[in-house]
């Protein structure tokens, strides 16, 4: 099937309408980057962003979407795709997302939890959906991060594949924001397993590690969702985009 693309997402963490990042999803540890994501949202377009991740840090924690309106002004105001996570749990909430023009929603904890809405989001809106898979040591976490359930990640994302998933997006939770980089062998394993496209997420701290990630898009690894790199300066986004093509 030729070539398959490997697309760099920059991340926008929203919590308190300001762009965040929390330090291994602590919301005690965090770092205020900028007051008004749809700046920055810009900025990554402009340096090549062809898809900006966002995350309703709020949403995440009261267990539905908050920040609408600041999700709405980026999605409209950017000319590529937004992807938005964060507390989705009811169909009216991802109909309300789309209906912004989000052009992706991430269904997360919510997939483990509630497996009849999972489907049934799946069901209507399967390839604008993207499932959200946090796992230790193989197995999915969810509650954001504070529980570790008995389902292996591999057996969730064949499962939810079988019923329309064509995204997932994985988090290695004990890499995340720590600057280790990415899990690699896991992330191409739950590609193959599923027989779908992911997304890495957390980990990526180096133009190093998306060229290690991208080597594997063939298997189904389609693209890498980078944030504090980003900020720290340790990727430059332009150079990222240029040498992953």
């Amino acid at each position: 099937m030729g070539m398959s693309s490997f697309i760099i997402y920059p991340a926008i963490d929203i919590r308190g309408g300001k762009c965040v990042r929390l330090v291994q999803g602590d919301y005690n540890q965090e770092t205020v980057y900028n007051d008004n994501p749809l700046e920055v949202a810009k900025s990554w377009e402009s340096q090549g962003g062809s898809f900006i991740h966002l995350v309703d840090l709020d949403g995440a924690k009261a267990g539905h979407p908050v920040n609408d309106e600041i999700i709405g002004s980026i999605a409209s105001s950017v000319n590529v795709p937004v992807q938005v996570g964060g507390g989705l749990r009811t169909l009216a909430d991802v109909e309300r997302l789309l209906g912004l023009g989000v052009s992706r929603v991430i269904i997360g904890t919510a997939a483990i939890e509630d497996r009849a809405f999972t489907e049934e989001v799946l069901g209507r809106y399967g390839d604008k959906v993207a499932i959200g898979i946090d796992a230790r040591n193989g197995y999915v976490a969810t509650r954001g991060w504070l529980e570790t359930s008995e389902v292996q990640a591999e057996v969730l994302a064949k499962e939810l594949a079988a019923k329309g998933a064509e995204t997932f997006i994985f988090t290695d939770i004990s890499r995340d924001g720590m600057m280790q980089g990415p899990n690699v062998e896991a992330i191409v394993a739950l590609a193959k397993a599923s027989g779908r496209s992911v997304i890495a997420s957390g980990g990526v701290t180096r133009l190093e590690d998306l060229l290690a990630l991208s080597a594997h898009r063939e298997d189904g690894v389609g693209g890498a969702i980078v944030g504090k790199a980003l900020y720290t300066g340790h990727i430059d986004l332009a150079e990222a985009v240029q040498r992953i093509g």
